[in-house]
């Protein structure tokens, strides 16, 4: 999952500089909008496959070590920045 992420987050980098490009060139707004939203969703995705990947490992492990209450508050804290 860590690989797809990381695929997820090249990708958007590559997404990120062709939308400073089109800044630079003057590009047509509504197109650098629309490359700034398919950046957007690229690192949407790549923050999903990190978040399944802790909630697969780290989470799973810290409960069988009776640490699990301490990753669930984590998890909260980090879903409450992404609601806002």
């Amino acid at each position: 999952m860590r690989e797809a992420a990381l695929k997820y987050l090249k990708m958007a980098n590559g997404q990120l500089q062709a939308s400073i490009n089109m800044l630079e060139d003057e590009r047509y707004c509504i197109d650098v909008s629309h490359q700034i939203l398919a950046t957007i969703s690229l690192l949407k995705k790549a923050n999903e496959r990190m978040l399944k990947e802790h909630m697969h490992h780290c989470v799973t492990d810290a409960f069988k070590e009776g640490t699990g209450e301490m990753k669930i508050d984590e998890v909260v804290s980090l879903f409450s920045k992404m609601i806002d």
